[in-house]
């Protein structure tokens, strides 16, 4: 009997995670890029942008990112790629290659600079598409009036160099495939209140204008 009921809690366990692991449509990853540009950084950003989609856009997306590098085949198996960082950022050319295919395919990244990496981003990105360059989205870009409108672009959250806040995008064969915010770090406003000490009002507007490109990106233009 106690062996009987040692199988039978084994069973319920792995059901019970199978069917957790049902209840989530999407998964969205964080890039491991190599170059010293602290990835890594702003940890509790991404997992609360995916508790507020989930709760005002009705998204299921599993609550915990993925880690992800930019040559694996892994990186398909995720709508969104998300990148961030201080600094260098480098891309081997298998990696661009890779990255390329993933883009081209469908997929989308979205790059947020946290402060210096605007430099080394532009020129990695060219590997990636040597034909293509970053330009301005105007502001009636559908990716700033999802469920909630910007009607200025990108909202500014953090303050690096008095600049305006510029929202740039990468569009391939017509379809938007990478959305870079620069002197904006809306990365900043997602995470945790007391870790930047952000106003409520302006942490309102970084996750409201992550679930733009969230919703952007999954539930089409």
């Amino acid at each position: 009997m106690k062996t009987f009921k040692i199988i039978l809690f084994l069973l319920l366990g792995v059901t019970f995670q199978m069917e957790s692991q049902q209840n989530y449509t999407y998964k969205i990853a964080r890039m491991k890029y190599q170059g010293g540009g602290n990835w890594y950084v702003s940890p509790t950003s991404l997992p609360n942008l995916i508790a507020f989609c989930n709760q005002n856009l009705g998204t299921r997306i599993n609550p915990e990112e993925a880690v992800v590098e930019p040559g694996s085949p892994d990186i398909f198996s995720y709508p969104l790629i998300h990148i961030t960082g201080n600094g260098n950022i480098v891309f081997t050319q298998q990696e661009a290659d890779n990255l390329r295919k993933y883009l081209a395919g469908g997929g989308f990244l979205n790059i947020n600079d946290s402060y210096g990496l605007d430099k080394f981003v532009r020129i990695q990105m060219k590997k990636v598409f040597p034909e293509l360059d970053f330009i301005e989205l105007p502001f009636n870009h559908p990716i700033y009036h999802q469920k909630y409108n910007f009607d200025k672009g990108v909202p500014k959250i953090h303050e690096h160099d008095g600049k305006a806040p510029q929202g740039f995008g990468i569009i391939y064969q017509g379809r938007l495939v990478c959305f870079y915010d620069y002197e904006a770090d809306i990365g900043d406003g997602w995470e945790d209140p007391q870790v930047h000490h952000d106003p409520e009002e302006s942490r309102t507007k970084a996750l409201r204008m992550g679930a733009n490109i969230v919703n952007y990106v999954l539930m089409g233009k």
